[in-house]
């Protein structure tokens, strides 16, 4: 009895230690498993992090084609740039276009005087001996005209010339008359000297060649005549009034 009872403990215990080593070899495969797992997503994720800056690698060369096909943009500033030049250009045709079109409308508004709408006459400047002349040319046309340089005086023959005109006197803006105004001129006949030789004129010719040419006969305002001296006669320009220095010669 107590052989038997021995050898069935003993069987017991070899199942036991056999459940034991049986347990434990499934532990083992268990913990090899669970050991493998990481190794597997550090795998991945190694796999999926070296892909992932090779994806994001794409975007940046593709968001750099994007910016650098921003030469759209740059096309678009080139064009901005382009049409505002050419606004820019326009615009200063426009300008040109008005300036010139306001000169010829300047032109066009103020037309020349004539000798015939005008009434020229003469007057005998200061006392004895009789030195100077004031020429007036009074606008009777209707309508204002401008007055150019100075005139043309014939005191005698053509052959003689005209009297030669005073360049201090020239004014420095265009001469407009509006109707009823007049437009002066100072002329020096001599110098008054009594062993001067002069000669006398009881008239003598205005011609306004600066205003497209036209002529007027003018009688001396003093029944003996004038008495001229072709080596000292001069004329200043045509101006609204007399002036102080300009038309003192």
């Amino acid at each position: 009895m107590r052989t038997y009872r021995n050898r069935t403990a003993v069987l017991v215990s070899a199942a036991t230690a056999a459940l034991a080593l049986s347990l434990t070899a499934c532990g083992g495969d268990d913990g090899g498993t669970k050991s493998a797992g990481p190794t597997d997503r550090t795998a991945s994720a190694a796999s999926s992090t070296s892909t992932t800056p090779v994806a994001q690698s794409g975007d940046k060369e593709q968001g750099g084609e994007t910016q650098s096909g921003g030469v759209g943009a740059a096309e678009q500033s080139g064009g901005k740039s382009q049409g505002q030049t050419a606004s820019q250009q326009g615009g200063g045709q426009g300008e040109n276009a008005q300036s010139g079109s306001g000169t010829k409308a300047t032109k066009a508004g103020t037309p020349l005087c004539t000798a015939k709408g005008l009434k020229i006459t003469a007057e005998r400047q200061d006392g004895p001996p009789y030195t100077h002349l004031t020429l007036s040319a009074k606008n009777t046309s209707g309508a204002s005209c401008e007055m150019k340089e100075y005139p043309h005086i014939h005191f005698l023959d053509n052959a003689r010339g005209i009297v030669p005109p005073v360049a201090k006197s020239k004014p420095a803006s265009p001469v407009v008359l509006e109707p009823g105004q007049s437009a002066y001129v100072a002329v020096r006949m001599s110098e008054g000297g009594r062993k001067e030789n002069t000669e006398t004129v009881k008239e003598f010719t205005v011609t306004l060649k600066a205003n497209g040419g036209g002529m007027a006969v003018v009688k001396s305002p003093v029944a003996e005549g004038l008495s001229v001296n072709p080596q000292k006669w001069a004329t200043g320009y045509w101006t609204t009034e007399l002036r102080n220095g300009a038309d003192e010669f």
